[in-house]
């Protein structure tokens, strides 16, 4: 089973509940419909990652604020590329199927290491550079959906268990990238940086 790591300990997740469409430049970037209600999608313990690979040419970053679950609540905040097929995602969508191909492969979910998280979740922001240019930033009012808001829906249908992931959703700035590209993904808690994270996009 594929694991994170949190505290120097290595914690084993039963699922990572992923959030789409939560910032409204990103729906307007990909031409989809404003949600009546949260979008909601999973990704299997199979997807979890620390390693970025490159898979096709049409795969996509998607940078989101992930937020772990310990005793009920959100404890901790990390980083986590959302990879998400393109082509096969337009074509799902298009027949109305489930997303699955698209977003739940394996080592779809690159995760950081996660930190404790006790300081105001309304200050966090996330940076992403590739190759040193900043391409995409999200912050906490810039989600229609909050974090507290989220894990209360999920909770409304599927139990959120021990050690849970969920990625929040991604800003606009999403695209494709190629082997050899330089990741760095940041979250601060107002000017303060809690989390880095680099990776070079290796071939699969």
């Amino acid at each position: 089973m594929k694991s994170i790591k949190y505290k120097n300990e290595e914690l084993v997740v039963s699922k990572v509940i992923c959030v789409g469409r939560n910032y409204v430049e990103h729906i307007a970037e990909l031409g989809n419909e404003t949600p009546e209600s949260i979008v909601l999608f999973n990704k299997p313990n199979s997807a979890i990652s620390d390693t970025l690979y490159y898979f096709s040419e049409d795969t996509r970053f998607e940078a989101e604020i992930c937020f772990l679950i310990k005793n009920k609540k959100i404890e901790a905040v990390g980083f986590g590329l959302d990879l998400t097929k393109a082509n096969i995602q337009g074509y799902l969508k298009a027949k109305g199927l489930p997303w699955e191909r698209a977003k739940a492969f394996d080592n779809s979910a690159v995760l950081s290491d996660f930190i404790p998280f006790e300081g105001d979740i309304t200050k966090l922001r996330l940076e992403l550079f590739i190759n040193k240019k900043l391409i995409q930033f999200a912050s906490y009012d810039l989600m229609i959906h909050k974090p507290k808001e989220i894990a209360k829906e999920i909770e409304t249908f599927m139990t959120l268990e021990e050690n849970d992931i969920i990625m929040s959703g991604t800003p606009k700035g999403v695209g494709n990238y190629n082997v050899g590209d330089s990741f760095v993904g940041k979250i601060f808690c107002e000017n303060t940086l809690i989390v880095e994270k680099e990776w070079q996009a290796k071939a699969f």
